[in-house]
């Protein structure tokens, strides 16, 4: 107990310290023109990790009859496309968005760097169905999804306006 006590009171210490001497002040904060603005160069943008669970079944209280719904009106009818009971885990690493310049001197792009880990566990629906009616039993099934594997992939998707 008195060794994990002293560890703290050290380690708390080197905290308080003050930097060496390679470390620098950081400017202050000022205005800066358009023309200041556009020579500033950031980092690589940003980058996140998602893990998306879909309708746990595991969880208490978990929904048994779950729907996704998608209407579409044609020849005065409206149509829903219903997917029953969509589950399951995703799990992606490493996308990115970012803004680069273009090479033709253009202009800017927004580019979206492709996750280079996808996971999925048990993803997918039981049916799929389409109805004049969301709310009604599911009558019919164009088939059913499940997925369990890993993808990874590369490369990027680029946006830019003309």
């Amino acid at each position: 107990m008195r060794s994990a006590h002293f560890l703290a009171m050290a380690l708390a210490a080197l905290l308080l310290l003050p930097a060496g001497p390679g470390a620098r002040a950081a400017a202050p904060l000022r205005a800066l023109d358009d023309a200041e603005l556009s020579q500033v160069s950031g980092g690589d943008g940003i980058s996140f990790a998602a893990h998306v669970v879909l309708n746990d079944p595991t969880l208490v209280g978990a929904v048994s009859d779950s729907r996704l719904s998608l209407g579409f009106n044609g020849d005065g009818q409206t149509r829903y496309v219903v997917i029953k009971n969509l589950r399951g885990v995703v799990d992606m690493f490493a996308v990115s968005l970012g803004v680069k310049q273009r090479s033709d001197g253009g202009g800017d792009y927004i580019q979206i760097g492709l996750p280079g880990y996808v996971r999925y566990t048990n993803f997918g629906f039981e049916s799929l169905s389409v109805q004049s009616d969301p709310n009604a039993a599911v009558t019919g099934n164009l088939g059913s999804l499940n997925i369990n594997g890993t993808v990874s992939l590369q490369g990027q998707v680029r946006l830019w306006s003309h």
